[in-house]
């Protein structure tokens, strides 16, 4: 299974890691790194001591590869040794030096290595730092002591990847100690930070008119005054298309307006037409019906009258009507 293959390389490395660290001592080691290459396996180690680890004339790094090719059969490995610049930045070395400094001294003198590593933490340009040390101090009874100063994160990314953490134990005659120690280093980019820029200055310079004036003739006399004939015939001809198109839109709007004051002409003139006509039928219709009136009898001159008489209030109604719509047009 691939996934076996997988457990057990990784359980290698970390043996390997582990003697590395167990061979190597307090030789301020920092981290330990394992890299496949062609060639076989390199082991990267970051150390404060690096001529501590190579020993007189390479002896160290050659007992190693010996042992690593024996005991975890590896092909050629090739150790490799990187140096710390700033060991106060390094959190596995701060803890290192405390675990030293306390199997040196005893517990007494606890509280002065934790308070002279937290200022020579912050000297070296760190943020914020905290040792916590556990165990039987200074009495029988286990107690946990905080050293910090700074700013922290404890939660969030930043506390998880930013802050160096480091745990290690110290062996004294009284038990284990346990030292935990984390360091917020200079160069970690804060999500919550604001960089305020600065207005820009405006300086602004006073000269003297004279000397200002005098400059200007001179620039003046230098320059002669070139004849621009091109230009100015493209502008007169601008000028000339823009007054011919605006004389031909004028003349466009007149005519329109003439065409719709025929159209009006036209319109009232039927309409006129058509009323005169309507009043000559109704005037024919009075007549035919007065010598109606007076051929017929008596008994049916009633009957003629009512119905002459609707005909009449039916034709007013009509006349109205039709002037009506005439003034409203």
């Amino acid at each position: 299974m691939i996934e076996r293959e997988f457990i057990a390389q990784k359980t290698k490395e970390y043996y390997i890691k582990k003697y590395v660290e167990k061979t190597l001592g307090n030789v301020g080691v920092s981290s330990i790194t394992l890299k496949k290459i062609p060639l076989g396996e390199k082991i990267i180690i970051n150390t404060s001591r690096p001529s501590l680890i190579v020993g007189s004339k390479g002896s160290n790094i050659r007992s190693l590869t010996k042992t690593l090719k024996n005991k975890f059969k590896l092909e050629n490995p090739q150790i490799e040794i990187n140096e710390v610049k700033n060991i106060f930045l390094d959190a596995d070395v701060v803890a290192e030096k405390i675990v030293s400094s306390l199997e040196r001294f005893g517990s007494a003198r606890f509280k002065g290595i934790g308070h002279k590593m937290l200022e020579s933490v912050m000297v070296a340009g760190a943020k914020g730092v905290e040792i916590i040390i556990s165990g039987k101090i200074p009495g029988a009874r286990a107690k946990s002591w905080r050293f910090y100063m700074g700013y922290l994160k404890k939660c969030g990314d930043i506390a998880v990847v930013g802050v160096r953490k480091s745990k290690k134990a110290a062996l004294l005659k009284s038990g284990i100690i346990g030292i935990k120690v984390s360091i917020m280093p200079s160069d970690i980019v804060l999500p919550d930070s604001v960089i305020i820029l600065e207005e820009p200055q405006q300086l602004i310079e006073e000269i003297k008119e004279s000397e200002s004036e005098n400059k200007k003739e001179k620039k003046q006399e230098k320059k002669k005054p070139a004849k621009r004939k091109s230009p100015v015939k493209k502008s007169t001809k601008k000028k000339v298309k823009g007054a011919k198109e605006e004389a031909k839109e004028i003349k466009e709007a007149k005519e329109a307006k003439e065409e719709t004051k025929e159209a009006k002409e036209a319109k009232e003139s039927k309409e006129a037409k058509e009323v005169k006509e309507e009043t000559k039928e109704i005037k024919e219709a009075k007549d035919g019906a007065k010598e109606e009136k007076e051929s017929s009898s008596e008994e049916s001159r009633e009957e003629n009258n009512l119905e002459v008489n609707e005909k009449e209030n039916d034709a007013e109604e009509k006349i109205d009507e039709i002037a009506e719509e005439v003034k409203k047009e």
